[in-house]
């Protein structure tokens, strides 16, 4: 080749590593990247918790004595924390399973409906996903505080 058809050639984009440092601050992470990671958080989440909502679901059922048990841990404290913190968990616990379950019809439906997945339709259903998700856990949670 001579040397005006090789300098011709534009120079191939180069892509580098992030830098946890100086990139990671000013990188911005799109909605369903946002939806992705959380749907990985709120499963952990769920998993680690799992003693915690095996415990209320089995006090909750076994009597009513131990119905009272499980709703005074939630209004007077148990294990030296006060009911404020349980309600806390609770409530991350319900964040957790809604966040979960929304994403993953989300990503079932992009899976079935293989005409759905353009990046349109992936940023609008990962705002829904999140507005959803919040906005029940906000409902749930007035409820769990007694606001209504």
């Amino acid at each position: 080749m001579s040397e005006s058809a090789t300098t011709a050639v534009k120079k191939r984009p180069e892509f580098r590593n992030i830098n946890a440092i100086t990139d990671l601050p000013t990188y911005r992470l799109p909605a369903a990247g946002i939806v992705s990671i959380l749907h990985r958080i709120s499963g952990a989440i769920m998993f680690l918790l799992m003693p915690f909502i095996i415990w209320m679901f089995d006090t909750s059922i076994s009597s009513e004595i131990s119905f009272a048990r499980f709703t005074s841990a939630f209004n007077v404290g148990m294990l030296y924390l006060p009911g404020f913190i349980w309600k806390l968990v609770a409530l991350a616990l319900i964040w957790a399973y809604l966040h979960h379950f929304i994403a993953g019809l989300r990503h079932l439906w992009m899976d079935t409906s293989h005409d759905a997945v353009s990046k349109e339709f992936g940023k609008t259903s990962a705002v829904v996903t999140l507005v959803l998700s919040i906005g029940l856990t906000l409902v749930l949670g007035a409820k769990l505080f007694g606001l209504y």
